[in-house]
């Protein structure tokens, strides 16, 4: 099969990436390089350190919600998830003259998704990190939701925009409820408490955009 080609639209690149990197060893790498200790970053999210050490080693998921909460406690944006610190930063896909040009090319088999509580899975889209900006993509399968359990609404950093690209999603806001079919798109302060969920009975694929202040 061709790289990009879209076999299954609940994991559209499975087929071009060989194995999903650890997402507990980039959570630790990031922490540890801003010198929080664990038991300091369990405090700030309101669980234990145990709890913490269990995400770092991939023993326990995070959701959606927990993922953003970790990385605004951090101080770094999600991008910084999709790849660990210390990989290179130099051109990749054959792309080294377009960088010199201030071009950034990653090629669809170059880019993991990760994998959340639930089954969600976030892949980046930027070619390359950009300061202020989050763009990704994100697969809910049927059920899924962007929280943990029985969690309601939450709220972090930033200005998100989502446009739903194929299956369906129910935006829950502080007081509205908005399902969002293919196509269409939605805008909203991060701010504003709300909850991402699939209540429909095919994946659904949708991408995002989020503007940090």
């Amino acid at each position: 099969m061709s790289p990009g080609a879209h076999p299954d639209p609940a994991r559209p690149y499975d087929s071009a990436v060989s194995s999903e990197p650890s997402l507990g060893a980039r959570l630790r790498a990031l922490r540890e390089a801003r010198g929080v200790s664990a038991r300091s970053l369990a405090a700030t999210l309101g669980i234990s350190a145990s709890a913490v050490s269990q995400i770092e080693r991939d023993v326990m998921r995070p959701s959606v919600v927990r993922l953003l909460a970790i990385t605004d406690a951090l101080g770094v944006p999600l991008a910084d998830v999709f790849e660990p610190p210390e990989a290179a930063a130099g051109p990749r896909g054959g792309a080294a003259g377009l960088e010199r040009s201030g071009v950034a090319v990653t090629r669809a088999w170059e880019v993991s998704p990760v994998t959340l509580d639930g089954g969600v899975s976030f892949r980046r889209l930027s070619p390359h990190p950009t300061s202020g900006l989050d763009f990704f993509e994100s697969v809910y399968p049927p059920g899924a939701t962007a929280t943990l359990g029985d969690a309601g609404l939450f709220k972090h950093e930033g200005y998100e925009i989502g446009n739903v690209v194929s299956g369906e999603l129910t935006v829950e806001l502080a007081d509205d409820e908005v399902v969002l079919a293919a196509g269409d798109s939605i805008s909203y302060p991060c701010s504003v408490p709300h909850r991402v969920w699939n209540a429909g009975v095919r994946p659904a694929v949708a991408t995002w955009l989020i503007v940090h202040p």
